[in-house]
């Protein structure tokens, strides 16, 4: 497939917004006390946060032919997993506005269960959210290296990563619960990334597109004729279904995301590690944005390796 790059920067900015809605809601929902009450930290990372799933779900109406028309998604939710992500999406800005109004208020108090079950609300639609722009490609049948069972965990776990580490930043290192426990979470979650992509890769690498054109339109066991030859100038198929990326580059780009998702993180995780009480603030922000670059270089292959089925008529 031709790589838009409006859809990358949805997939990948969107997701880690989506990712950091998460992890900041079930840090709060998993907080019987509230002891560790953040108000103006989690305030900015809402915002933060919020401003990456607009602007990534903003950045998917370039790709549309008719940007206009695109509320008409929303009406096909019961069998559109694009619909589906459209409605969750939305829903999830909803709890996101009341727990920012929530933690104006300064002090829980009396409220604190109530932001406690805002906060986990906020975490299950933004993990919905995610799990549904990974369906609407492990859905495609035509497409071999999408329709993959690592294509929905791949999708989680790198919203978790770039999500996770902005997260970070309002987290104390020494603390018990989830703050103590984030870096190692992260660094867990970023070699079982690792696992999963090489394995997938591999998995694309051996597993070459089907030779038949009865493939093609879905009838496997036909022996499908041609009535009428495809035409021999490019067209819309041709220029965004047939898209080829040199073996050599491929190989580049692939060290180049896990160098960038997996390495550069896990370095950027060792200060705070190591120095428990050390400012690690750069090192977190650098690990952040090495993150989220490897997820867009990841991302750009995702869609470059995939070859719709329709090509083999052409």
């Amino acid at each position: 497939m031709n790589p838009a790059f409006s859809v990358i920067f949805f997939t990948t900015l969107s997701g880690a917004g989506f990712g950091l809605w998460a992890w900041l809601g079930l840090r709060i929902a998993l907080d019987n006390a509230l002891i560790g009450f953040q108000a103006m930290g989690w305030i900015v990372l809402l915002i933060i946060a919020g401003i990456a799933a607009a602007v990534g779900l903003l950045a998917s109406f370039w790709h549309l032919g008719k940007p206009m028309r695109a509320w008409r998604a929303f009406s096909q939710w019961r069998t559109s997993w694009l619909s589906r992500e459209g409605v969750l999406a939305v829903a999830s800005f909803v709890p996101a506005f009341v727990l920012l109004l929530l933690l104006s208020k300064g002090t829980p108090g009396e409220i604190a269960p109530v932001i406690r079950m805002v906060g986990g609300l906020l975490a299950l639609l933004s993990l919905a959210t995610v799990a549904s722009t990974a369906m609407i490609y492990a859905s495609l049948k035509p497409i071999p290296a999408w329709r993959h069972s690592l294509v929905l965990p791949g999708y989680l776990l790198f919203a978790l990563l770039t999500g996770g580490l902005p997260m970070l930043l309002s987290t104390v290192p020494d603390a018990s619960g989830l703050d103590g426990a984030l870096p190692w979470l992260l660094i867990a979650i970023a070699l079982t990334l690792l696992i999963l992509k090489v394995a997938y890769w591999r998995s694309i690498d051996r597993t070459p597109l089907a030779q038949h054109r009865g493939d093609a339109i879905g009838l496997p066991q036909r022996t499908a004729t041609v009535f009428e030859r495809p035409h021999t100038e490019a067209n819309y198929i041709t220029r965004e279904m047939a898209f080829v990326v040199a073996r050599t580059h491929v190989r580049k780009l692939r060290l180049l995301a896990v160098v960038l998702f997996v390495m550069l993180p896990f370095l950027s995780l060792l200060p705070m590690l190591v120095f428990v009480h050390g400012n690690s603030t750069l090192c977190i922000s650098l690990g952040a944005i090495s993150a989220l670059a490897g997820a867009f270089v990841e991302r750009w292959l995702f869609f470059a390796q995939a070859r719709h089925m329709v090509t083999l008529y052409y």
